[in-house]
Parts: C-alpha cells; sequence; structure tokens
C-alpha cells in the first residue's frame, strides 16, 4: 500500500500530496459512488411498487421471460417439456411491522449499487490512474467498459437464468409424503438469495478481467494458470456451491460451467497479453 501512494506522489501532477492528502482524495471519490447510488435508489424506491412487481420478483413469475424462452428453446430441440421448468406459486411474508419498509430499502440500495457500478468503477479509476505508468495507461484503455460489461453479463445471468432454475428447484422441493409442510419464505429470505445471487455471479464473470491484469502485473502467467487448472476447477465448483443457495446440482452445474469457460478465456486472454508484451520487447531491442 505504501508503495501504491509513493507512486501516486511520483506521478501526481499537481504539487507533492502526502499520505493523508491520498486518504482525503480517496474519501472524495467515496463521497461521489455513495451519492451516485444514493440517487438511483431514491429513483428506484419513488418507483419501488413497479420495481418489486416487474423485476424483483419476476424470478418467480411463471411468466417470466426466462421460463418462456427456456422452454420455447427445448420445442425447438426436439426435446418436449425437458427444459421447461413447472410453474410454482409462491407466498412470501414478512413477519415485523418494518419488515416490507425495510426490505424496500434494501432493494433501492442494491439496485442502485447494480445501476451505479461503472461510475462507481470510474471513481474508483481516477484514484489509481496516477499512480500509473503511461504504458500502463495505454495497456488498461477500455478497462471502464470491460469490467462493467462482464458485471452485467454475470448479474443478468444470474436473474435470468440461475435466479428462476434456484428458486423453482426451492419452491417446488418437498420433504416427506404427507404435504404437511407449505414453503412460505420471508420477503428478506428472498430478497437476500436473489442478491447474493445477481451480485455473486456478477463478481465471478470478472475472472477474464482479473486475469488481464494480473498478467499485465506479472503475478501470473498462462503457463501458470494451465498447471493449476485441476485446482481452479474444484476452486470454482466451491465459488458454484457458494453462488447458489440450493443444494440441487443442476443449479451448481449452471454456475460451474460458465465459470469453466471464462477461466478457459482468461488463459487465452493471459497468453495474447504474453505475446504482446514479448512482442514489444523484441521492437524496442530491435
Amino acid at each position: 500500500m505504501a508503495g501504491f501512494f509513493d507512486r501516486l506522489k511520483k506521478n501526481s501532477a499537481t504539487s507533492e500530496m502526502s499520505f493523508v492528502d491520498h486518504l482525503e482524495a480517496l474519501r472524495v471519490h467515496i463521497i461521489r459512488s455513495i451519492i451516485a447510488i444514493l440517487i438511483f435508489a431514491i429513483i428506484l424506491f419513488i418507483y419501488r411498487d413497479w420495481f418489486f412487481d416487474n423485476i424483483i420478483t419476476g424470478p418467480i413469475n411463471p411468466d417470466f421471460i426466462s421460463y418462456r424462452a427456456l422452454c420455447k428453446f427445448s420445442h425447438w430441440l426436439g426435446i418436449g417439456d425437458a427444459l421447461c421448468m413447472p410453474p410454482v406459486k409462491i407466498e412470501m411474508q414478512t413477519t415485523t411491522f418494518g419488515g416490507q419498509f425495510i426490505s424496500s430499502i434494501t432493494i433501492a440500495f442494491v439496485g442502485g449499487f447494480i445501476i451505479a457500478f461503472p461510475y462507481i468503477f470510474w471513481e474508483f479509476w481516477r484514484f489509481v490512474k496516477p499512480a500509473l505508468h503511461d504504458k500502463e495507461i495505454k495497456s488498461t484503455r477500455f478497462a471502464i467498459f470491460w469490467v462493467s460489461f462482464f458485471f452485467f453479463t454475470g448479474a443478468a445471468f444470474g436473474f435470468f437464468l440461475l435466479g428462476p432454475f434456484t428458486f423453482n428447484f426451492l419452491a417446488g422441493f418437498q420433504l416427506g409424503t404427507h404435504n404437511v409442510l407449505v414453503t412460505r419464505p420471508t420477503l428478506n429470505d428472498y430478497v437476500e438469495n436473489l442478491v447474493d445471487i445477481i451480485i455473486g455471479c456478477g463478481l465471478a464473470f470478472e475472472l477474464p478481467v482479473l486475469s488481464y491484469v494480473l498478467t499485465r502485473i506479472g503475478l501470473i502467467t498462462p503457463s501458470f494458470l494451465k498447471k493449476t487448472r485441476k485446482y481452479a476447477v474444484v476452486l470454482l465448483l466451491v465459488a458454484a456451491a457458494i453462488i447458489t443457495p440450493s443444494p440441487d446440482w443442476t443449479s451448481q452445474m449452471l454456475v460451474f460451467l460458465p465459470l469453466w469457460i471464462l477461466y478457459e478465456i482468461s488463459i487465452i486472454i493471459s497468453s495474447r497479453v504474453v505475446k504482446e508484451e514479448k512482442r514489444k520487447e523484441a521492437e524496442e531491442w530491435s
């Protein structure tokens, strides 16, 4: 950390800044990010009824687009209703007087964070950028776009695919043969599971970006990623189990397979980074 701030001090175009000055600059970026989240959170809270009916409860709505699309895709493949998930009826409840109010605030702030994610990363980038060399800045062009792209791709994957599979399985799971148990989750429980799925998938899909950055700074190499592939598979399986709240192997495989593909893409990206660096070194020596 000290070395990072030393580079900030050295590369700063303004007058010399102390360690406390850099912390103050970081505080300003954090405050701006929080303000952005608050703005979107307030908007979502104002339109909370529409947001709840159309977005939050989407994965448990029998008419959700994913259910219809998967069923049509199943018929197109000629496998009948193999991918058609049976509709489930979920009646949620709150056990406290302020349960719905607190959940609406949670929903607004989490939604605000997701929408403001590109801006939050941009603020982080503005703080880190002075510590980078010119070559490093050139090699990180479009960083905000790619980080946001993979985050939103992962969030969409969790919302449109993993969420419906997970809640459909959990709501339809029955313990015992006498049907004496009824699944009636609390609103807070549902929101927590949905947030874990969306945010977890969004962060997990940043694997290619992480591979690019770590290769650039020399912490990993393509050969290292290939040698550790079998260990990575185990870690990805663990990550899939953590992201998916349901214990069924279908949902976990639904998360694991994209992560595995992203890991293989990360190897390709790492290889391209190494080749590009070798080419630049050869040009400098020639």
